[in-house]
């Protein structure tokens, strides 16, 4: 574990749980904390199944100073810009390997690398989210909500995300969340519209985004590859997540997968293995058929 201090005023420092090897081409681990700053934690719950993989993880450290509204990504600052920094920086220092990322953000960091995601899909490999208050939309409500530009207000970038929608849809996503994770809280963005939009409660929440993910990517022709994992026993807290929910046995599998199809909804790491076993020997049985 190495903490990296930022770089100039607005560079992003952060945690680094590294491997001795680090394996070539491996997309690294991007993990993103929540609004409570816990990014050595995650660096931490990571590292062991990380480092096993010759994978590295990196936790950016979205500081109180500079970065108070990062979760929306693209508003108060271009905190996806500034990710894109570190990532440079650490490519030249060897510790990233590879173009793309495996994302991971838990509730305000869950919000941030999907709307990371979605404006920058093509640095993404695989999106795994847990927990966020709330979701950008793949509908026509005005960002953040929604995809279309805020009225009277069209940004740089704003079209650039309705433009990188396809290829958005085609990310391999988790979604994740307790199945404790049913009580609003001080932090749950909520009011008669978002509610109406999104559910009264994270689990709600979830659901919903992943239903919407599924029918935008079916009407645009596209598999869509999302699955919902409901963490038995977990409520709003990552470490718990982790410990008991298997959340990092989610975000790092034992091996790829083909995950569109298969081991939908809470299938237990065990399942996906034997899934994708039968998948195989389905696939070779096939060959054999019309040799």
């Amino acid at each position: 574990m190495i903490f990296r201090p930022g770089n100039g005023r607005n560079g992003l420092a952060c945690w680094l749980a590294l491997p001795h090897t680090i394996t070539p081409g491996t997309p690294p681990l991007v993990a993103v904390h929540g609004i409570r700053r816990g990014a050595e934690l995650q660096a931490a719950l990571f590292a062991d199944r990380a480092a096993a993989l010759g994978r590295p993880v990196i936790a950016p450290v979205f500081d109180t100073t500079n970065w108070l509204g990062y979760q929306q990504a693209f508003l108060c600052g271009r905190a996806d810009l500034a990710l894109l920094d570190l990532i440079l920086s650490l490519r030249n220092m060897g510790v990233v390997q590879s173009e793309k990322l495996d994302l991971f953000g838990f509730s305000g960091g869950a919000q941030f690398v999907h709307r990371f995601a979605m404006l920058h899909p093509e640095r993404v490999s695989h999106l795994s989210i847990a927990s966020p208050g709330w979701y950008t939309f793949p509908d026509t409500a005005s960002y953040p909500y929604g995809l279309w530009p805020r009225p009277e207000h069209a940004d740089e970038w704003s079209y650039s995300i309705i433009a990188n929608l396809d290829r958005f849809l085609t990310l391999p996503m988790n979604v994740c969340v307790g199945e404790n994770d049913c009580v609003r809280d001080k932090n749950t963005r909520s009011g008669a519209a978002i509610d109406a939009q999104q559910g009264l409660h994270r689990l709600d929440r979830a659901r919903r985004w992943t239903d919407a993910v599924r029918t935008a990517a079916t009407d645009l022709k596209i598999e869509p590859d999302v699955s919902l994992h409901v963490l038995k026993g977990c409520g709003h807290d990552f470490e718990t997540c982790v410990t008991k929910g298997q959340l990092d046995r989610i975000v790092i599998a034992d091996e790829p997968t083909e995950s569109a199809g298969i081991c939908r909804g809470t299938c237990s790491a065990q399942q996906q293995r034997a899934c994708h076993v039968a998948r195989r020997i389905k696939s070779f049985d096939q060959m054999e058929a019309t040799a």
